[in-house]
């Protein structure tokens, strides 16, 4: 299955909740898609409901099947709760990491930015959105690319307080990832559990 390019707004409706961040579309329509979105819906059953979670964090973090899959088997190897993990992973990827710096209005647009060679990690240019970051690294973008109207539009008034796991440079216009997030501070409804049940089965 190749990368969902079609509406956000669908997606957000088929989940019930605006997944990819505010969207006023999904404000005004907030049932399912389709000519019977609106209608009573059958009761989901209890695979449904996981492989709807699954769905959920896949479209969330712009994962395709088979790199979640790996993610998860990585996530099951390591000690500790195996739905933190992943959600950690998750968390850890570059692009993640772009968007939650507020370098990006969305995770599609951080993707974009470092597709196009706009990121440093550490001083050195990575294009590889799926790259894991490790504690201690920083993150930052590329000297002829502070000036980007997107990037510049998205940190005016960014609050980098709200996530606890980095520290922000305001001069260098870089973050420091502190520490892997603990799972209360990730503020994705995303019902991990769920998932590990899912490839349990």
């Amino acid at each position: 299955m190749a990368r969902y390019t079609g509406p956000k707004t669908r997606i957000a409706r088929k989940f019930g909740e605006a997944i990819y961040g505010p969207d006023k579309n999904f404000e005004k329509r907030k049932y399912g898609p389709g000519q019977h979105g609106n209608s009573r819906r059958r009761k989901t059953s209890e695979y449904g409901l996981m492989l709807a979670e699954k769905q959920k964090a896949k479209y969330t973090y712009g994962v395709l099947e088979k790199q979640f899959r790996i993610m998860f088997e990585n996530a099951l190897r390591e000690s500790g709760i195996t739905g933190v993990n992943l959600l950690q992973a998750l968390e850890s990827r570059l692009d993640n990491i772009v968007y939650r710096l507020g370098f990006a209005p969305t995770r599609a647009a951080a993707r974009q930015l470092v597709n196009h060679r706009h990121i440093v990690v550490d001083g050195k240019v990575l294009d590889i959105p799926s790259y894991q970051v490790k504690p201690g690294q920083t993150v930052g973008l590329r000297e002829r690319s502070k000036s980007l109207e997107i990037v510049a539009d998205t940190l005016a008034g960014y609050n980098h307080a709200k996530y606890p796991w980095f520290e922000w440079d305001e001069q260098a216009k870089a973050g420091k990832y502190l520490h892997k997030p603990e799972r209360e501070d990730i503020p994705e409804n995303i019902k991990e559990q769920l998932i590990v049940e899912l490839y349990s089965k």
